[in-house]
């Protein structure tokens, strides 16, 4: 690393420089705390008796002989505004579980990774397809009251994303947090895996193991806002070093302190821990969180673009896009700010997906309301596919579709319990059919009703009801038809490949649309309302269809999948075709 370009906010290895790095003789420790008029460090190595570390400008420095990993340290840092504090190291590879907050001595370079086949064949996904399976890593499973270890929990994790045919797994930050409650967003270390589950080496191995089993991994990166406890970044040298001096942008909504992008040492901080995930642990992708209070000050268009925090995107996108030319960024961001996904080079913020997050909303209300309002709100499924191709759009059921009163996917659909199943599978099928990468929280491919809690596993217990496991098989055969149709996925962000064929039947409540790549042709049709749709719309060819939502196998109460030829009406050649209540179909056209 070199110290100018750290200044100024170019640095994206600031983390081979300071923290503590093995050594042959011992270890070295260094940090960055300029407005400190003194920093000691103590550990294991020494008893835990300060030793003053050296000054060289505004970094601190000292070498341990007897110091090796697996060894805890602390710096304290002394300053007229604070006193003494004891700090947990922010460039630190590894700290204590909370509510302990000392940092290890960790050699990451011990583990040594078998991915070079997964890792020269990746790619963006553009023309792949891409199904995420988004898990809080401490409550997808557990063991009795304990949580699983990184290593422990890889068989079972990737014998159920294998079987059920995810092609990514996407995991809530695994960063060092103090509160389980924040689920990671809220980070006092942003190089340390969580010790939760295990150590570096172990979270290296599952994501080696993932790779092995051709299973991209993705995780939450937040660039925006840290931990407000003292021991974190915040007030780190005495002084506001990381955050924004006291103002009206200083904190966020969730408590936490706000970064101040405006200084170059904190954008190399960020995009440091960026391209620390992506290069040391072989990350296939961050998915960065609160982008819309990235782009706007506290996420508020009224106050304006915040230009250094924008400029700081900018800058650290087009630096991981060099570094990592295949791995992908992902854009959490609801606003309507144009071009997040368009190239830094043509003023784009540089991301290579944004969660539609309007889709999501439009959707889901869509979904609440009962049958016979849904008339008026038939525009809700068409206005989509108006923006679409505005940006690269990822299709999100995320946790936070889940929780704190939203209710779980199934249960946000109108009606009783039993009502809620055909409604939701023609949800699925419809969100797989819809142009964009797609994203599902755990619980939601077997419809789970309980919100989620960050304390208990999921409940798993009700796979032995048939309509949760016939539930939990007809995901799977989306999932896998997916995979097999490159209508599907390919093309999917170019328009000519997408049309409707029926986009003007509210009091039907019905929907139907092609998709088409590879010589490949797809009819999607749906009936969201409560009661049989006969429909019919020109088509030249037979329609052989691959899937439907009110099979019994699924849970319906249709027997077999159908083939339909064209009619002859007043001279053109039609489809026509029945719609159970509450019902999707897939068909390929010959």
């Amino acid at each position: 690393m070199e110290m100018q370009e750290f200044y100024e906010g170019n640095s994206f290895d600031a983390y081979t420089f300071f923290g503590a790095h093995v050594q042959e003789n011992g270890v070295i420790f260094r940090t960055y705390a300029p407005g400190a008029e003194k920093v000691s460090l103590f550990g294991d190595f020494n008893g835990w008796q300060e030793e003053e570390m050296q000054k060289d400008g505004a970094v601190y420095s000292l070498f341990i002989p007897e110091a090796y990993p697996g060894m805890m340290y602390k710096y304290v840092i002394y300053s007229s505004s604070c006193g003494r504090v004891e700090h947990c190291d922010p460039y630190g590879f590894g700290m204590e579980l909370r509510p302990k907050f000392a940092s290890y001595i960790v050699n990451l370079e011990t583990y040594c990774f078998h991915d070079e086949d997964w890792m020269s064949g990746r790619d963006k996904n553009y023309n792949r397809p891409m199904q995420i399976y988004e898990l809080h890593l401490g409550s997808w499973k557990k063991k009795g009251e304990h949580w699983y270890q990184y290593d422990e929990i890889a068989d079972a994790l990737i014998w159920y994303l294998k079987e059920n045919h995810f092609t990514h797994v996407e995991f809530l930050p695994l960063n060092e947090h103090p509160a389980d409650c924040s689920w990671g967003y809220q980070s006092t270390g942003f190089f340390s895996s969580t010790s939760r589950y295990g150590t570096a080496i172990q979270f290296m191995q599952l994501v080696d193991r993932c790779h092995q089993a051709g299973i991209g991994v993705i995780m939450d990166f937040v660039p925006v806002h840290f931990a407000m406890d003292g021991y974190g970044l915040r007030l780190y040298d005495g002084s506001p070093l990381y955050e924004y001096p006291e103002s009206d942008v200083h904190m966020s909504e969730w408590g936490t302190y706000n970064f101040i992008h405006s200084r170059g040492e904190v954008c190399s901080f960020l995009q440091s821990a960026a391209n620390f995930w992506l290069s040391v642990f072989h990350f296939d992708g961050l998915r960065m969180d609160a982008i819309s209070r990235a782009i706007y000050w506290q996420g508020d268009p009224k106050r304006g673009v915040n230009d250094c925090t924008v400029n700081f995107l900018k800058r650290m996108n087009y630096g991981l896009h060099k570094l990592h030319p295949t791995a992908m960024l992902i854009a959490e961001d609801s606003t309507s700010f144009l071009k997040i996904t368009a190239p830094v080079e043509y003023d784009g913020l540089g991301f290579d997906y944004k969660w539609n997050l309007g889709w999501m909303n439009d959707t889901l209300a869509y979904f609440r309301t009962p049958p016979d309002e849904r008339p008026a709100h038939y525009n809700k499924l068409l206005f989509s596919m108006e923006y679409f191709y505005q940006e690269l759009f990822l299709l999100p059921f995320s946790h936070d579709e889940n929780v704190h009163g939203k209710a779980t996917i199934i249960q946000k659909m109108w009606g009783d319990y039993t009502v809620k199943f055909p409604q939701c599978r023609a949800l699925y099928l419809y969100m797989l059919a819809h142009p964009g990468k797609k994203l599902n929280f755990m619980g939601g491919e077997f419809a789970q009703f309980r919100e989620w809690d960050e304390n208990r596993a999921q409940d798993w217990e009700i796979l032995q009801f048939p309509l949760h496991n016939s539930f939990l098989q007809y995901i799977r055969k989306l999932n896998q038809l997916y995979q097999q149709h490159p209508a599907l996925y390919t093309g999917e962000y170019d328009p000519r490949c997408f049309s409707w064929l029926i986009a003007d039947a509210p009091l039907q409540s019905v929907y139907v649309f092609t998709r088409k790549s590879c010589g490949e042709r797809m009819v999607c049709a749906f009936n969201f309302s409560d009661q049989i749709q006969e429909i019919e719309f020109p088509e030249n060819n037979p329609l052989y269809e691959i899937i439907a939502s009110d099979l019994t196998e699924f849970g319906g109460a249709r027997s077999g999948l159908e083939q339909i030829h064209p009619r002859i009406r007043n001279g053109k050649r039609t489809i026509g075709m029945i719609l159970s209540p509450f019902s999707g179909r897939l068909f390929i056209a010959e």
